[in-house]
């Protein structure tokens, strides 16, 4: 097995991971990133930013629903096309997974 020479490792490439990973990258230090699945970890593909993603979307739709007079808006709200509020989730956490490539290719 070839002999590794690192500064720091740091395990899991998650919210707190791969920040602390370009940050000691920033101060000249060699640094390991060991990540057993996606970059972003659980926040970015599962939890936080997908359900955030979701709740924007009802958050909008019951907003219209109930208030959109009060804006001057004559919307009738129909119903919702749960594939396309998906396709969106799905978008945003892309977009995201992207940059988190991005940076850790730039350090």
């Amino acid at each position: 097995m070839p002999e590794l020479d690192f500064d720091v490792v740091i395990l899991g490439g998650g919210m707190g991971g791969y920040p602390a990973a370009i940050r000691a990258s920033q101060l000249g230090l060699k640094v390991a990133l060991v990540e057993s699945d996606k970059l972003g970890g659980t926040c970015l593909h599962i939890g936080c930013i997908p359900t955030k993603a979701l709740l924007e979307s009802s958050e909008l739709y019951h907003r219209v629903a109930t208030r959109g007079s009060e804006f001057g808006l004559k919307a009738e709200v129909v119903g919702y096309d749960y594939p396309r509020i998906a396709e969106r989730r799905d978008a945003v956490v892309n977009q995201l997974y992207k940059g988190v490539q991005y940076l850790m290719k730039k350090h």
